[in-house]
């Protein structure tokens, strides 16, 4: 009889470059994706619908943080946002760039930032104790998340001119950020007494069209504070998974020097993402997660062109392990639903029916 494997092994057979029982499955989802797939299921919880074989655990925050006011309210940052809606969903958009208002070096230290001792790290192990079985991750796409998490306190056009003249205030500002969400890791991982199987971090290093800055740029000012993360990860025994948007075949050699494991979200439309030609590069030196479609197959293509895309990501590029299934990145509030179910039926060989 053969045995059933957990999640936890099916990944780690997965990123040692083998092939598991079956690829291993993540998935992301917009708040009213999430919500409609729910109801679909009858209240069913989605991961365990999916077959997700990833969770996720994380402190309490125990600090403050800036009064609401009128419609905006802040983050931990100190940055405001307010919640904007379109005829298919509700996003945050930041309206209050408290970042923007630092001027000076003066400005810098006077600014109220967070501190990483305000959060509580003490139930992390216990989390890990009860998602054994699991693949149990740790932080997410907004760590450090340098060019989108300081631009929304600052602004992008601020936040790029900031680090093309290496701006003395804009690089102190980059500098917390990265120092604070390293302990905040570093924390977590001490926390966790070795039970945490992937650290989790994000940097958007592409556009729909190729690298977002010159290899000049990311050598002097991006590579150093990734490859940090990545390092830590390695040194509490953990994978590194690292987020990125856009075209990042120019920069994936980089990342793999680094020690990168898995990098994530792995958008197929661009030009330079071409999943087989990407795959061939990468094969045995970085593993992926997502290449399904988030702006064309899943929301715009009928039911059988997104189980065609699922069974050449699952025939083709799963094919010798250090492959995750997934959608590229969140799936938006305007897909249909039963092209969502359609890619799961295909990574998981069964039908799923509705409750």
């Amino acid at each position: 009889m053969e045995m059933k494997i957990t999640s936890k092994e099916r990944v780690k057979i997965s990123l040692s470059w083998k092939e598991p029982d079956r690829v291993p499955i993540n998935i992301y989802t917009t708040p009213e994706i999430h919500q409609r797939l729910t109801e679909y299921f009858g209240g069913g919880n989605i991961y365990e619908v999916f077959g997700v074989d990833f969770r996720g655990v994380g402190p309490e925050w125990k600090g403050k943080v800036k009064e609401p006011h009128g419609d905006i309210h802040y983050d931990i940052w100190g940055v405001g946002y307010r919640s904007v809606k379109n005829q298919f969903g509700t996003y945050d958009e930041s309206c209050d760039l408290a970042l923007a208002r630092i001027k000076t070096m003066d400005d810098f230290k006077n600014y109220p930032w967070p501190g990483v001792e305000d959060y509580d790290f003490s139930t992390i192990e216990e989390q890990c104790n009860q998602l054994k079985d699991f693949a149990v991750c740790f932080g997410g796409a907004g760590m450090p998340d340098i060019v989108n998490g300081v631009s929304r306190g600052r602004g992008m056009e601020q936040t790029l001119t900031d680090i093309a003249l290496e701006d003395e205030v804009g690089m102190a500002i980059i500098d917390k950020r990265v120092d604070f969400y390293y302990e905040y890791a570093r924390r977590g991982l001490e926390s966790a007494k070795g039970k945490i199987d992937i650290l989790c971090c994000g940097e958007d290093c592409g556009t729909q069209n190729g690298r977002l800055v010159s290899p000049r740029v990311f050598g002097k000012v991006f590579k150093p504070h990734l490859k940090k993360f990545y390092d830590l990860a390695h040194e509490y025994g953990t994978k590194a998974m690292m987020h990125s948007c856009g075209d990042t075949h120019d920069i994936m050699p980089t990342f793999i020097e680094m020690g990168l494991d898995v990098l994530d979200a792995m958008q197929p439309e661009p030009p330079g993402m071409n999943p087989e030609k990407i795959r061939k590069l990468c094969f045995g030196k970085l593993a992926f997660c997502g290449l399904i479609s988030t702006q064309q197959t899943l929301p715009h293509g009928t039911v059988e062109d997104c189980r065609k895309e699922a069974r050449h990501r699952l025939d083709v590029i799963a094919k010798g392990g250090g492959y995750i299934f997934s959608p590229a990145h969140c799936i938006q509030p305007d897909t249909p639903i039963e092209n969502v179910i359609a890619i799961y039926e295909e990574a998981l060989n069964k039908k799923l029916l509705k409750s």
